[in-house]
């Protein structure tokens, strides 16, 4: 039986996951802390393995996790052509619009962003080079978290600079998160009963970012150039006046790459908080009065106010809001302090539907809600399987 595999390698990890021809999982893991003492977590049907092992880099890596595949009592292949397509994860995929089968002009396109997303591409283009040598007959296929927002209009796009900034140098928003503001939307679609609604999707994780869905398609959203703009998130500062780089670093001389490790790893919710990036801990602090903590659960749930406020102007009707992600599927607390700023738009929570969470769709707006509220879970990996086989003409 024909099997599709997808993998996501981080700047220390590999996530995988193997489906049948109908989507179906068949085995899932990760492969963490590469570089040192591994730790593997491998799920197949209800049987889990834990252990670690020494793997150095991720050519060490993709083989341990091939003779994972191949073993007797937690794999599910016998050779490495029962699969007929792996489907990469691309965090930047530049102005590539379409799913793309990951040749070489390809690659040498996509390490030109190596720069705009430096702790995922570089690892990205990793995973795909040695997958090709460790399984030179299967079609490697790069799927783009940007992909999804090339749809949107220049005006959405643009930034204020001089035009050739854009023409000469590539700069322009392109927005991340897409593989999962498409699926999500895709499944709101189905349960609104409605072919091309319009939606405002939230992906609130530890990165955060909000999409405009006018009829399928992404007009805006919320992250830049790179992934730093938009929403405060759990590390990074999101939307800042950039002139606070240059006052920096030439009153106070702070080292330029400083300060942008600092906007991107020690920002947001763990610069403001003082005590941890997790909303869990966070919320924990809070209830016991830490006023930091306070502020800062308000300020991400203001801010992600904003931008669906902005986003409900800029579609003019809105069919849905959808919450994803690590925060937006399971924190009943923070979806209620987002929800109470929508009152303008006729957003109403049924509160005993807001507090469920788990594994499959919830709709949880009051029934005189003007616009229809969902949790839904996501699901990139199968997202990622579905455009890989597309991309092959099926299997």
């Amino acid at each position: 039986m024909k099997k599709v595999m997808v993998l996501n390698c981080g700047s220390s990890s590999i996530k995988y996951r193997l489906f049948d021809r109908k989507f179906n999982t068949l085995l899932h893991g990760i492969i963490e802390r590469i570089g040192e003492r591994a730790r593997i977590l491998h799920h197949k049907g209800k049987k889990r393995m834990k252990k670690e092992i020494d793997v150095k880099n991720h050519k060490q890596g993709i083989s341990h996790l091939l003779k994972l595949l191949h073993d007797s009592e937690w794999g599910a292949i016998k050779r490495v052509t029962e699969i007929s397509v792996v489907g990469h994860r691309v965090v930047h995929g530049g102005q590539m619009a379409e799913t793309a089968l990951a040749s070489g002009v390809a690659l040498g396109y996509l390490k030109l962003f190596t720069l705009l997303a430096p702790l995922h591409n570089p690892h990205n283009i990793t995973g795909i080079e040695e997958t090709k040598k460790a399984m030179p007959t299967v079609p490697q296929v790069m799927v783009f978290d940007t992909a999804f927002h090339q749809t949107m209009p220049r005006k959405a796009y643009m930034y204020g600079l001089p035009y050739h900034y854009f023409d000469k140098y590539a700069v322009r928003k392109y927005g991340f998160h897409g593989t999962s503001h498409k699926y999500v939307a895709q499944d709101a679609a189905r349960l609104l009963k409605k072919k091309k609604p319009n939606l405002i999707t939230c992906h609130l994780g530890a990165g955060s970012s909000i999409t405009a869905v006018k009829k399928g398609k992404s007009v805006d959203t919320s992250m830049g150039m790179t992934p730093l703009e938009g929403v405060m998130m759990a590390t990074r500062t999101g939307d800042i006046d950039p002139s606070v780089v240059q006052y920096l670093v030439k009153r106070y001389e702070f080292d330029f790459d400083e300060i942008f490790d600092i906007m991107n790893n020690k920002s947001g919710l763990l610069g403001i908080s003082g005590v941890s990036k997790d909303v869990r801990m966070i919320s924990g602090r809070a209830k016991k009065g830490n006023e930091r903590c306070k502020l800062a659960l308000e300020m991400f749930c203001y801010r992600v106010a904003k931008y669906i406020g902005a986003y409900a102007a800029a579609l003019k009707k809105v069919d849905g809001i959808v919450f994803t992600a690590g925060i937006g599927e399971n924190s009943p607390s923070m979806r209620r302090r987002i929800c109470n700023y929508l009152e303008i738009l006729g957003v109403k929570l049924e509160s005993s539907q807001n507090r469920k969470s788990g594994k499959k769709p919830v709709k949880i707006s009051a029934k005189d809600s003007r616009i229809t509220v969902f949790v839904i879970p996501t699901n990139e990996e199968l997202m990622i399987a579905r455009e890989a086989t597309r991309a092959i003409g099926g299997i």
